[in-house]
């Protein structure tokens, strides 16, 4: 974990009110991992007080080494639209990498991801880094929900990997109608897949703990939720989980990415 004053790169729309960032992170991030997650805070004091959570998009790399990452973001308050306002060469305050990852079994291979929205994030990453090391994407799909067609982003580079790119929408302006666990839970029961790694509303989270629940499929959920300090200090990220002793897990501390049966 690294705190640094640094620039961004780029920043740049993708679709709707979502953008992509670039930071570069010159030292600390070649062991980055997907799902793992950083904070930012702008460094001349104006915006909220506290860091803002955001999970790890991508690595940018350049003759072998990592030089900075990715973020993708949706543009929904205060902060958020001030970052998106941000120029190239704009300094801003980074703090990470924070929490822990998806961590595929090396024997998995059929591997199945689940995204809700922005969700899309840290999924992006983990199917970078599964084909860096190797596994055959085709054998891989990915299901994408949204509200409406807006919401739909990065399916692009699902398919850049040659995965399986699966798209529902609420209103059934592309692809599917309905929520994106209706063609989950049906794909689901005719061919199960090795492990599921799902990011998303809580909602769809437990919805896909259910189905992995049913069919006997270990599942990784990356929990989205506030946070005020991203290293267990504060202990502002409670959530109630089930499983063991403890009633109350910190998405900061013990996740980000929580084993699908603990959820409650």
């Amino acid at each position: 974990m690294i705190q640094m004053e640094t620039i961004i790169r780029f920043n740049d729309p993708v679709s709707g009110d979502c953008r992509r960032m670039g930071l570069a992170a010159p030292t600390g991030y070649d062991a980055a991992r997907p799902g793992q997650f950083v904070t930012l805070r702008f460094v001349d004091g104006a915006g909220p007080l506290l860091r803002r959570p955001f999970s790890i998009h991508g690595l940018i790399k350049e003759n072998g080494s990592v030089i900075g990452i990715e973020l993708l973001y949706k543009v929904v308050g205060g902060f958020t639209r001030q970052l998106s306002a941000m120029p190239s060469g704009s300094p801003i305050d980074l703090l990470g990498p924070l929490g822990n990852d998806f961590a595929v079994p090396d024997a998995a291979r059929r591997i199945w991801m689940v995204a809700g929205g922005i969700g899309v994030a840290p999924l992006v990453f983990l199917a970078r880094f599964l084909a860096e090391k190797g596994v055959d994407m085709t054998s891989c799909a990915v299901f994408i929900g949204g509200r409406s067609a807006g919401d739909l982003v990065c399916t692009d580079r699902f398919a850049e990997l040659g995965m399986a790119v699966h798209l529902t929408t609420e209103d059934g302006g592309a692809g599917g109608k309905g929520l994106v666990t209706g063609p989950l839970a049906k794909e689901a029961s005719s061919s199960p897949p090795d492990l599921l790694c799902a990011c998303g509303p809580m909602p769809m989270l437990r919805a896909v703990a259910g189905i992995a629940e049913k069919r006997n499929i270990p599942c990784r959920a990356s929990m989205e939720t506030i946070m005020a300090c991203g290293v267990g200090a504060c202990l502002g990220c409670a959530v109630e989980t089930r499983g063991d002793e403890k009633a109350y897990r910190h998405v900061c501390r013990n996740g980000p990415v929580f084993d699908g049966g603990w959820l409650k």
